[in-house]
This record gives C-alpha cells, structure tokens and sequence, in this order.
C-alpha cells in the first residue's frame, strides 16, 4: 500500500512525500520507484507515478520538471507532457486546481509549500546546490507573482540525507560561508558532516517563509522506506530508486 507521508503545517492542501513503500517495481529498485533514469521497467515507473499520483489527488494531473540541480523554478499555467520535452528546472509553483507538482529526489531535501489564503502551491528539489544557489527564494518569489505573501507561506522539509550520514571533504566545505560553520561538524580528518536538512531550513527562513517544519526523516539509514543515492554508491550497487514528493490544490 503506497502511504504518503502528511506534514501537519500542509493540513487540507493536497500533499504527500512518497516512501518506497506500495509500489510494483522488482529488483535493485523494489517499490515505488519514481525515477526514469533508475534502469527500471518503464511500465513499472509509470505505475508507480500513477499510484502516487492518486495517493495524493485522484484524478490529479501530474506535472515534473527535468532537475539539474539548478535555482530556477517554473510557473505551471497548464499541464506539459510528461513523457515529452519538460523545462529543466528544479521548483514549480502553480495556482491553478487539479495540478499535481511533483519533486523527485533521492537524498536531496524536498520541500512543499503553500499560501492558503492566496491559493498558491510550490514544490522545490534542495539539494546542496540548489540551496546554495538560490532555489528557495526563486520559489518563494514565483509565489508571490501569483499572489501569495512571504509571511503566510508555510513549508515542509521531507525526506532527506541527515546529518550523521552526510561525510564531505574539506573542498565542499570551501563552497560555504564562514557564517555557514554552524551546518558543519567535525568528522574524521580532514572531513565534516553537514546537515542539509538544517540548511534549507535556514534558507526558506531567510526568504521571510512564515512556518516551516522539517520532518528530520534520514533517506540514508532507512531502506525499507527510502531509496537513497549515497547509500546506493557506498554499498556499490549499479542504480538507485527515486521517491517522489507531491502537492496539489483540489478542484
């Protein structure tokens, strides 16, 4: 059975962050792999869109971007096709009912928004680079273009790699700001583990986002729910899964 899980911050919007669990794909990926770059059965991904899909909204219409781990975010006036060209980007906002936005990540930090008042939704794909590089405000900002306020948007951080299981070098933590220490902590030599759940945290706030809730669910040391990139590489195997994070406004 596919079970979403709810933020309480995002209570009557739409929403869901997908596990692995419920899905009909078999092998290294078992589950509800939602990735189409996974080596997976492309009946079976497309499945588990489906499934996921009306976890969150039957009947939705599904709408993805091609994520390059960019700052750019998209406004959705009206649904593209999903297995054609889509924009390369790593965030959408829509205010239109009926869409469903949708975040594939597989350590990165998902994040869902939402102004209730305005109507507006968002969904963003934070990994360190787009955090870093301003995906946050670019969603925040495009909200605000269809009319939502900083200070009503709330925001939940789902899944994503903790902190205990992020080990970085010395040369990531060059891309960083001296003020930026308080994300970083000593590892072995010459090495830190960095929480990017928190940075994305301290990224939305600076953006003036009213609420946030960071759900602290670690993708690395949970594998009977997450699919996880790092986890993937450490243990040598030849692809990894992909989950999917969604929100959308009910007709």
């Amino acid at each position: 059975m596919v079970r979403p899980i709810r933020s309480a911050l995002l209570d009557g919007v739409a929403h869901g962050f997908l596990t692995r669990e419920g899905g009909v794909s078999t092998g290294l990926v078992a589950g509800l792999n939602v990735g189409r770059g996974a080596g997976d059965d492309g009946d079976a991904v497309a499945e588990n869109r489906r499934l996921a899909a009306d976890a969150v909204l039957p009947g939705g219409r599904l709408v993805t971007v091609y994520q390059v781990h960019s700052p750019d975010c998209v406004i959705v006036t009206d649904p593209w096709d999903e297995q054609g060209e889509r924009p390369h980007a790593d965030a959408l906002v829509t205010n239109r009912p009926g869409l469903i936005l949708g975040i594939v990540t597989a350590d990165c930090a998902p994040v869902l928004f939402a102004d209730r008042d305005a109507g507006v939704i968002g969904a963003a794909h934070a990994g360190w680079k787009g955090a870093h590089g301003g995906v946050i405000e670019s969603t925040v900002a495009a909200m605000e273009q269809l009319g939502a306020r900083r200070d009503r948007i709330v925001a939940a951080i789902g899944p994503c790699i903790g902190q205990p299981s992020y080990e970085v070098g010395e040369d990531f933590r060059a891309n960083f700001a001296p003020e930026d220490a308080q994300f970083f902590i000593p590892g072995k030599a010459g090495h830190y583990q960095f929480a990017l759940e928190h940075y994305v945290e301290r990224q939305l706030r600076r953006a003036g986002v009213g609420t946030i809730d960071p759900l602290g669910l670690d993708t690395y040391s949970d594998p009977q729910r997450f699919y996880s990139y790092r986890r993937a590489t450490h243990e040598g195997a030849a692809n990894y899964g992909r989950q999917f994070s969604l929100i959308a406004l009910a007709g």
